[in-house]
């Protein structure tokens, strides 16, 4: 991948970063708390945990995108972004504009997809 793609890609990761860190979500904290109200009413306290868990998910999903997208940072910096970390083939372009944080190729990606799902099946 030339240098001009590369450096598209790595704005494009620095730009997901940012607009995480600007969401605040990461760092919010009062969605994960119980009010003395809740507690009397088992719908409201079943609500609020409901509400706690699905911050709690959303949350472990932009910490682990970010994760990603420092990787990636990482990768464009020591000139291995854009690779498969299965076959080392490139990544392609289409992929890495809907996702730059990808670190599989398509195929890998899909057979990576398919023994997940497999794994929760047999659980």
């Amino acid at each position: 991948m030339d240098k001009k793609k590369v450096e598209h890609f790595k704005e494009l990761l620095l730009k997901h970063r940012q607009q995480i860190l600007n969401v605040g979500l990461l760092n919010k904290s009062e969605d994960l708390h119980v009010s003395e109200e809740d507690l009397s009413d088992e719908t409201d306290l079943a609500s609020s945990l409901i509400q706690q868990q699905l911050s709690c998910t959303i949350r472990d999903r932009e910490f682990a995108k970010l994760r990603r997208i420092d990787m990636a940072l990482e990768k464009v910096s020591d000139g291995t972004y854009g690779h498969c970390e299965d076959c080392e083939e490139e990544i392609s372009l289409k992929r890495l504009e809907n996702q730059p944080w990808a670190e599989l190729c398509i195929t890998h990606a899909e057979e990576k997809e398919r023994e997940e799902s497999q794994i929760w099946r047999q659980a």
